[in-house]
């Protein structure tokens, strides 16, 4: 494709995997392919991607690419740990389990960053991600065993290296 026929094509489809499956959805509800479906399924591809474009956030701006695969192998190691120690102290003495709430301070300002952030801490069990502060400058986690503010330090220190350092390299 050269660069005219290019241009016309994502002015024309700006959210092309959003269009084709507004197209085969719409097949595959009416389970039909007569062609006046063809036509107005061709048409819904056409113009809901363009009705909906102003309330999709703007597209991230990755920075460190290769980063993310280093990022995704450490996160997928990482909930392989923490499954194994949840599992010991679920099925261990209860009173050995000890839940607080962490307030991490944020380097990141990116939202995309803060958002993938959440979601990695999340993802892992024995933490969740609870809220942000209003200024954005902080993340409340809850964590299901922190002993005392030494375990508090050493989770807030390992979240910052193992996550945000990685998340600031890709987005900011």
């Amino acid at each position: 494709m050269n660069s005219k026929s290019s241009n016309i094509f994502i002015r024309l489809f700006p959210q092309p995997l959003t269009s084709a499956l507004l197209f085969a959805v719409w097949l595959l509800l009416n389970n039909t392919v007569h062609p006046s479906h063809i036509v107005l399924a061709a048409f819904l591809a056409v113009a809901i991607p363009h009705l909906t474009a102003r309330f999709s956030p703007p597209k991230p701006h990755i920075k460190q690419p290769l980063t993310i695969l280093i990022l995704g192998i450490i996160v997928l190691i990482d909930i392989v740990k923490s499954n194994i120690i949840v599992a010991r102290l679920i099925l261990g003495r209860e009173a050995n389990i000890r839940p607080r709430f962490v307030s991490i301070p944020l380097d990141i300002t990116d939202n995309y960053a803060k958002v993938a952030l959440a979601a990695i801490i999340t993802l892992t069990p024995g933490t969740i991600s609870a809220d942000f502060s209003g200024d954005g400058t902080q993340l409340l986690v809850h964590a299901f065993n922190v002993t005392d503010d030494r375990d508090e330090a050493a989770l807030i220190a390992e979240i910052k290296a193992r996550y945000e350092l990685p998340l600031k390299e890709i987005f900011q």
